[in-house]
C-alpha cells in the first residue's frame, strides 16, 4: 500500500449550491429566479420536481454545518441565490437574504469551517431574465453590484470567492433549452458567454477596488476531450469542443483573446466585444475553480449540430458508466490539472467539484454501504496527487456534494452526496464515503 500524502495547508472540503439544497424559495423576501420558473413549468423536470424544498438547507443549516465539521470538513463551498439579496436583480436589498448568510459564515467560521462563496450558480433573478437575461449587457452591470454588495457583507469572513458557477452551462440554457431558461438560440448564446465573461471582469474588478480580503476567481466546467480517431475531421471536431467548453472562458481570462478558430467557425453569432471588454475580462484572479467529472470521446457529425461534433462517454479500463451515464476515467483529471499548468501559467486551482452518483441502496437505517462512491473518489484524488507530483499548484479538493439534492432537470433521482437525505423526512445520515472522507480528511492523504 503506497500513501499518497497531500500538502500540509490542503483544503479538504464538500460542495453544494443554493438551488440544489436551499428550499424556501419563496420565504422571507426571496425573489423568483429562472430556476423557479424553469422548475414550475409543465414537463421541464423528471417526475416534476422543483427545488422548492429541495434539502430544506435554509432552515437547517446550523444542524447541516455541525455535521460537517462532525465529518472533519474544512472548507465549506455554497452559492449565494442572487434573489434572496435583490429579490427583482437590483434595487431594493432584502436584509432577511443577507441576514441568512451572514448566520451561515459565522456558523462556517465558530465550526473552524473555511468559507468559499460562489456568486452566481445558475439562478438568474427571473426579473432581470424578463429584460433579456444574460443576453442584455446591462445585467453585466447588476451582477457587479450584486457582487459589491455581498464583498461588503461577507469580505471579512470569506476566504474564497467564485464569480460564476460553470458559465459553459448557463450560455447552454441558451443555446440547447434543456437547462434555465429553456431557450435554444444560438445568435443569442454566444452573445451569454461574452457578458457572463464581462460580469466576472467586472466582479472582479470590485472586488479589487474594494482591497476586500480573500481571495477571488471562477469555477469552470472541464470536462476531458479525446478525438474518436486520429482522423482530421474527429481531431478537429475535438477541437471545436473544446474551444466552446473551455477556451470561450479560459482564453478571455487568462490570455486576453477568444479562440480563434472557434471565432471563424461561428462567424456572424461569435462574441462581438466592445473596446476595453477584453481588459476588463482579463482582470487577473486568485485562483481557478475546476470542476471535473468525466472525459468524453468525440467524433466528426454532419448532424451534430452548430459544431458538427458529437460525444460518447468514455471509461478507464475496469469501469463503467455512474447513474448519470457519464464515464469514469481518472486519469482525465491528471490530463486537465497537466493543460492548465502548461498552456494557462500553472494558477492556483481548487476542484471545485468532483464526485459521482451511484445506486445507494440505503438499509433498514437508511445506512448506505456506497464503495463504488469510495473507489470512485479515491482514484481520483490519486489522479489530483499525481499531477500535484508534476508540478501543478492545486491547492484544494471539494466533494460534490455534501448531500444529496435536486440534480437540476432530472429532479432527485440521482444521488450525489456523501450524506444521504431522506426526503420524506429530511434526515441527513453519513454515508460509508462521509466516514471514508473524514478518515481522509484526518490522514491527509489517500492509499493506492
Amino acid at each position: 500500500m503506497i500513501v499518497k500524502a497531500f500538502p500540509q495547508d490542503f483544503v479538504w472540503g464538500v460542495s453544494t449550491s443554493a438551488y440544489q439544497v436551499e428550499g424556501a424559495w419563496n420565504e422571507d423576501g426571496k425573489g423568483e429566479s429562472i430556476w423557479d420558473r424553469f422548475c414550475h413549468t409543465p414537463y421541464r423536470i423528471a417526475n416534476g420536481d422543483t427545488g422548492d424544498i429541495a434539502c430544506d438547507h435554509y432552515h437547517r443549516m446550523p444542524e447541516d454545518v455541525a455535521l460537517m465539521k462532525e465529518l472533519g470538513v474544512k472548507g465549506y463551498r455554497f452559492s449565494i441565490a442572487w434573489t434572496r439579496i435583490f429579490p427583482d436583480g437590483k434595487g431594493k436589498i432584502n436584509p432577511k437574504g443577507l441576514d441568512f448568510y451572514d448566520r451561515l459564515v459565522d456558523e462556517l467560521g465558530k465550526a473552524g469551517i473555511l468559507a468559499n462563496a460562489t456568486l452566481n450558480h445558475w439562478d438568474l433573478p427571473q426579473a432581470l431574465q424578463d429584460l433579456g437575461g444574460w443576453a442584455n449587457r446591462d445585467t453585466t452591470d447588476r451582477f457587479a453590484e450584486y457582487a459589491r454588495v455581498m464583498f461588503d457583507r461577507l469580505g471579512d469572513r470569506v476566504a474564497l470567492w467564485a464569480t460564476h458557477n460553470e458559465p459553459v452551462v448557463v450560455t447552454s440554457g441558451y443555446l440547447g433549452g434543456s437547462m434555465a431558461p429553456g431557450l435554444a438560440d444560438a445568435s443569442v448564446a454566444y452573445r451569454v458567454a461574452h457578458h457572463l465573461n464581462l460580469a466576472h471582469g467586472k466582479a472582479v474588478q470590485v472586488f479589487r477596488q474594494g482591497g476586500y480580503p480573500g481571495k477571488i476567481g471562477i469555477v469552470l466546467d472541464l470536462q476531458n476531450y479525446i478525438p474518436e480517431s486520429d482522423s482530421e475531421a474527429d481531431v478537429l471536431a475535438t477541437h471545436r469542443m473544446l474551444d466552446h467548453s473551455h477556451h470561450l472562458f479560459l482564453d478571455p481570462i487568462f490570455k486576453r483573446q477568444y479562440p480563434q478558430g472557434l471565432m471563424e467557425w461561428l462567424g456572424t453569432i461569435a462574441p462581438q466585444p466592445q473596446e476595453g471588454d477584453m481588459e476588463i475580462i482579463s482582470t487577473p484572479i486568485d485562483f481557478l475553480g475546476l470542476n471535473y467529472y468525466f472525459t468524453l470521446k468525440v467524433r466528426y457529425e454532419p448532424w451534430g449540430g452548430l459544431l458538427k461534433a458529437a460525444a460518447r462517454p468514455f471509461s478507464a479500463p475496469m469501469w463503467s458508466q455512474t447513474e448519470m451515464g457519464w464515464g469514469v476515467h481518472p486519469e482525465g483529471l491528471t490530463a486537465i490539472l497537466l493543460k492548465l499548468r502548461n498552456h494557462y501559467g500553472n494558477p492556483d486551482i481548487y476542484i471545485t467539484e468532483n464526485g459521482t452518483a451511484a445506486p445507494d441502496q440505503p438499509d433498514e437505517h437508511g445506512f448506505v454501504q456506497d464503495r463504488e462512491r469510495i473507489a470512485y473518489l479515491r482514484r481520483h484524488l490519486i489522479a489530483a496527487h499525481d499531477a500535484i507530483q508534476q508540478g501543478v499548484n492545486l491547492r484544494g479538493y471539494f466533494v460534490w456534494s455534501f448531500m444529496d439534492n435536486f440534480e437540476w432537470a432530472l429532479g432527485y433521482r440521482p444521488r450525489f452526496g456523501i450524506v444521504r437525505v431522506d426526503y420524506a423526512t429530511q434526515k441527513r445520515i453519513p454515508k460509508l464515503s462521509a466516514y471514508w472522507y473524514r478518515e481522509v480528511i484526518r490522514q491527509n492523504a489517500v492509499w493506492e
